[in-house]
């Protein structure tokens, strides 16, 4: 029998089904859209047999039913062929997941260039409304200020585009270009702000970028403006989907990074007797730091990771988590000679850097001569990545300037090839050596590992880790040296190596010159002591103004198992830190100053929203039933009420958790906001009313709180 369409887009009636077919028009070629319509639609549509066919007499034919079957499976796979070949897709669907974006199908151009021809072709079919950003009017405040600094910028850059021209055209000495000096870094007090470009310095008055903020700031969502987080502007997680990533990427295959410049870091000079006695006075009092066992972190071989402490009131009250780090000493200095004088790095989170800052200042001052404190925080940068594979990516980015058996750190750095987990190094692992600036080996090429088959390579490899720890004569580390991390941070532009990389051959690596200082680095593989299975994590400290370089190249790094390193945010922070079992600072570490600032933080981000709902929709905490006739929730709804589980008669639960605030006391709710935003003072402003609300709801001692007023 003649085949027939299976949908032939009319009812029982006879009449045509609009929803399918949608409008007849006689005339198609003046409607793109229905004739890009109809010719889908044809391309779609699948022949069938009447199945009557195999039918006989009320017999079944099995011969002619397997011809029916047989042709309306080839008008299937012709009906798949044809599909497949008829536009089903849009060009900028065929683009992967993660480089997607909204726009894509209202601009050709924010797409791969390769889809381009292909993407217009069919917003021209289709009539897709195409908007122009030059000549559209903004119709909102926001894009009104947006559309007025572009034009500002505009200016500007013409402005200096005259100037340029002028100096070119001028005599030589109008042609140097200045340098910027030296930044200033006091000794005992907090500096300020690092000067930023002038363009984006009314963006950062309360707050500082980081290095690689403007990266972040396309791939991530960042904290907003006008609440900074600790001082600085972080990204909080990618916009792309990323928590199975995140959790795939500790066991399986892959890497993480992260830029962790946010984290701050103090240096303290003196001498070395003094610095010691410092030290015990924060914490560091256990016995194995200061006898024999200890000698090799004394000499700067390795690193320390604790909790550090302050003394109040013949208490100890914890501070938080941190990271020392000694410079070896510059030669041996014989014991009728007295101490040597000696620098250390405190690596703490920003959060608690004013109190262990005030305290290292305090307790400084009790000692002759004096040893003196530098504010650190916008010198030194640094960059975490984890993974089975960030030992590769590492080793394809970081290139040593001089990796002769004479440079000991870098040696062994190399010879880690094949490591999948930096936990497999001795615990306080510590590698400080010179790298080459990686643009100059940009794009950076995959380094191979060998196979887990080889089993002369593992052997090598093992080697390496079992004789890690092998004693050599250490040198001062170059990033302690001030001025050679102002040498560093003095790279050449990108305009200058695109104009070397032009006289060379296409692909062809730049060979580092007297224009490109070395940049000095120092690797912490840190590790959890108490879990051997816990992933560890590589650390690269290295002058701020390095970061954005070493990033860029280890992003663009392809794994050998395919893909980049991935970025991470605070989330995957917290994420990875509750899959690993470890205690997050400072949300998991209440008691601490800075717990209780990021405690109230959230308190007050909970109570917003628990006040904006309307009362028919919100919790109405004094009615909640607990069961055996209690109503009325114990202490406050909207946080986690560690005040109240103190006051409980529970002599154990009240010895291990110390009580909020100095010496038994809270800190007043502004204080806590204006040590947690950086000394914010405008921010504090800003939630004063909300703060004056929840402040009188933590302060009342009862268990069954009243929904509170409206700030």
């Amino acid at each position: 029998m003649p085949p027939q369409q299976a949908s032939n887009g009319k009812n029982s009636s006879g009449q045509a089904n609009k929803r399918k077919n949608g409008p007849q028009d006689n005339n198609s070629t003046s409607n793109p859209r229905a004739f890009k319509r109809n010719k889908l639609y044809d391309s779609r549509s699948i022949a069938v047999q009447n199945p009557h066919a195999g039918l006989q007499d009320g017999q079944l034919n099995v011969q002619s039913f397997v011809n029916s079957m047989a042709f309306e499976i080839n008008a299937l796979d012709e009906s798949m062929r044809r599909t497949r070949a008829s536009a089903s897709s849009r060009a900028f669907q065929r683009v992967p997941f993660t480089l997607r974006r909204r726009t894509a199908a209202h601009n050709y151009k924010r797409i791969p260039k390769r889809l381009h021809r292909r993407a217009k072709r069919e917003m021209a079919e289709d009539n897709t409304p195409t908007v122009n950003s030059r000549t559209r009017k903004p119709k909102t405040s926001k894009a009104r200020l947006r559309a007025e600094t572009a034009r500002k910028l505009g200016i500007l850059a013409k402005r200096k585009q005259v100037l340029k021209i002028k100096r070119k055209l001028g005599s030589d000495s109008d042609a140097i270009a200045a340098r910027a000096a030296r930044p200033k870094i006091r000794r005992n007090e907090v500096n300020d702000l690092p000067i930023t470009a002038p363009r984006f310095r009314k963006r950062q008055l309360n707050k500082t970028w980081l290095p690689t903020h403007l990266w972040h700031a396309k791939r991530a969502r960042m904290t907003l403006p006008s609440e900074p987080l600790w001082g600085f502007s972080i990204p909080l997680t990618p916009t792309q989907k990323n928590y199975r990533p995140t959790h795939r990427v500790q066991w399986e295959k892959g890497a993480m990074a992260w830029d962790m410049s946010y984290i701050s870091t103090i240096g303290v000079f003196g001498k070395e007797n003094i610095i010691q006695n410092i030290l015990k006075d924060v914490g560091l009092t256990q016995e194995s730091l200061w006898n024999e066992r200890g000698s090799r972190w004394r000499e700067g071989a390795v690193h320390w990771a604790g909790n550090l402490s302050r003394k109040v009131k013949n208490t100890v009250r914890a501070i938080g988590p941190a990271t020392i780090i000694w410079d070896p000493p510059k030669a041996a200095v014989d014991s009728d000679t007295g101490p040597t004088l000696r620098q250390i790095f405190i690596r703490i989170h920003p959060s608690a850097f004013l109190e262990i800052f005030e305290e290292l200042l305090r307790l400084t001052k009790a000692y002759k001569p004096q040893p003196y404190l530098q504010d650190l925080r916008h010198e030194i940068g640094s960059i975490d990545i984890t993974g089975p594979d960030a030992t590769e990516a590492l080793l394809g980015v970081l290139k040593a300037v001089d990796s002769s058996p004479k440079q000991g750190h870098a040696c062994k750095f190399e010879s880690l090839l094949g490591l999948r987990d930096p936990a497999s190094l001795p615990l306080g692992a510590l590698l400080a050596f010179s790298i080459v600036d990686p643009r100059l080996k940009y794009p950076p090429r995959k380094v191979q590992p060998p196979p887990v088959t080889d089993t002369q390579a593992q052997l090598r490899l093992l080697e390496s880790i079992t004789t890690f720890r092998k004693d050599e004569n250490l040198e001062p580390f170059q990033l302690f040296d001030r001025d050679v991390r102002y040498k560093a941070s003095r790279l050449p532009s990108q305009k200058s190596l695109n104009r070397r990389r032009g006289k060379t051959e296409p692909g062809a690596p730049l060979e580092p010159s007297s224009v490109d200082p070395p940049i000095p680095i120092i690797l912490l593989a840190s590790r959890n002591a108490n879990d051997a299975r816990v992933p560890g994590t590589w650390t690269i400290l290295l002058p701020w103004k390095c970061v954005q370089p070493v990033w860029y190249s280890l992003m663009h790094y392809p794994l050998s198992t395919g893909g980049n390193p991935v970025l991470g945010g605070l989330d995957e922070i917290r994420q990875l830190s509750f899959e690993r079992g470890q205690p997050w600072f400072p949300g998991d570490v209440p008691g601490t100053s800075a717990g209780n600032a990021w405690e109230t933080r959230e308190r007050q981000s909970r109570w917003r929203t628990w006040d904006g709902k309307p009362k028919g929709k919100r919790v109405k905490w004094e009615t909640v039933d607990l069961g055996a006739g209690r109503k009325g929730e114990v202490g406050v709804g909207w946080s986690c009420d560690f005040r109240t589980m103190f006051h409980l008669p529970q002599p154990t639960v009240t010895a291990a958790i110390p009580a909020d605030g100095e010496d038994g006391k809270d800190h007043e709710m502004s204080d806590v906001l204006e040590a947690a935003d950086g000394d914010n003072g405008k921010a504090a402003a800003k939630k004063s009313q909300d703060t004056a609300a929840i402040e009188t709801l933590t302060d009342d001692t009862v268990t069954r709180h009243p929904t509170p007023p409206s700030p």
